[in-house]
């Protein structure tokens, strides 16, 4: 029903505002007494057997909202209705931005993709607190996706993530460092070795004396070579970050057939970036011998690809471009299918 009529009416707005709509549309629905069971049964795959153990949590099922979806945290409690089993709020900063001018967000249809240009809006970590200290996580895990404002130089990047992981530490389960968004001007180059050994000792050693230890993950960029790879490996381990995202959007603009939209600068998200994300996700596990914890995103619109992912070495799978063009029901359908797939094996 969504991919025949839901979408095609979703479609013919502008997708940030169709973005709002639904949300606001979704939080009135579960103001209806009894909706949020409703919810919870039709979308939800409630079995033991989908538990999964990463860095010490328990995530209830290995599919995860990736960031960007919520960027402050206001639809944390409503997504998690949807069968998700941990939802990654953020990218947050520490003082509110606004982003870049609209229009920011496109939709690339023959493609199955997005290309997006946000630029980190969010209302700040503060109000992001805020949220976090009164909501219901129901069991659900939650990440903070923390990056810095637009005009902080990259010498002092380090300050603006000490903030929000101090500000946040006793409110999320776990904390994913972006530096790898390309549409805030320069962060991609805190990924050099360098400044990413710089960064995520400063980030692990503040980590471990603010409590108990929270998994720190490091959400890297598709756009980087094997040797890129292997120096962030190397830092990784050097500086004992617990795993990694793979990956973040692609400036690549390869094997597009949407000319509407595809010169437009952004991030590339959707389907033409899934065969890069598993791509390294393969090749991270294979040079840590799969004992590197990964979380593996992008493009992921269908079961197959999230199996494609975790047979590849992904622990858990997150999904965001997906849910556009496939529709709530994904979560359960990919939950399904994992199911099925631990059942065939243990069987």
């Amino acid at each position: 029903m969504y991919r025949f009529i839901a979408k095609t009416l979703l479609f013919l707005w502008e997708p940030e505002k169709a973005h709002h709509l639904v949300m606001n549309g979704l939080a009135l629905i579960l103001r209806v007494p009894g909706a949020r069971n409703v919810m919870s049964s039709l979308f939800g795959v409630h079995d033991s057997r989908l538990h999964t153990e990463l860095c010490g949590l328990t995530f209830k099922n290995p599919v995860g909202l990736a960031a960007g979806f919520d960027k402050d945290g206001k639809y944390a409690e409503n997504m998690a209705l949807l069968g998700f089993g941990f939802i990654e709020i953020g990218t947050i900063t520490p003082r509110p931005q606004a982003g870049n001018p609209k229009p920011r967000l496109f939709r690339l249809v023959s493609d199955h993709a997005l290309i997006n240009r946000l630029g980190f809006n969010n209302e700040g970590v503060e109000m992001l607190k805020k949220r976090l200290v009164s909501m219901r996580k129901n069991g659900v895990i939650i990440g903070g996706n923390i990056g810095k404002n637009k005009d902080t130089p990259n010498e002092k990047a380090v300050d603006d993530y000490l903030i929000c992981l101090k500000t946040l530490y006793p409110w999320v389960d776990y904390f994913a460092i972006n530096v790898s968004s390309p549409n805030t001007p320069g962060l991609r180059a805190l990924l050099e070795k360098e400044p990413l050994t710089e960064l995520l000792s400063a980030i692990m050693s503040h980590s471990s004396a603010l409590g108990t230890v929270k998994p720190v993950f490091l959400k890297i960029s598709p756009d980087v070579d094997q040797t890129q790879l292997d120096d962030i490996l190397e830092v990784v381990q050097k500086t004992g970050v617990h795993g990694i995202i793979a990956t973040n959007t692609t400036i690549g603009r390869d094997g597009l057939t949407d000319r509407a939209h595809a010169h437009e600068n952004g991030g590339l998200s959707g389907r033409p970036v899934k065969s890069l994300s598993t791509e390294i996700i393969r090749y991270l596990s294979h040079k840590t011998e799969g004992k590197l914890p990964i979380i593996g995103v992008g493009g992921i619109e269908s079961p197959e690809d999230a199996i494609e992912k975790m047979y590849a070495g992904a622990s858990l799978v997150q999904v965001y471009t997906g849910l556009v063009y496939a529709g709530p029901g994904l979560v359960k359908d990919i939950n399904q299918r994992i199911l099925a797939v631990r059942l065939s094996k243990n069987g």
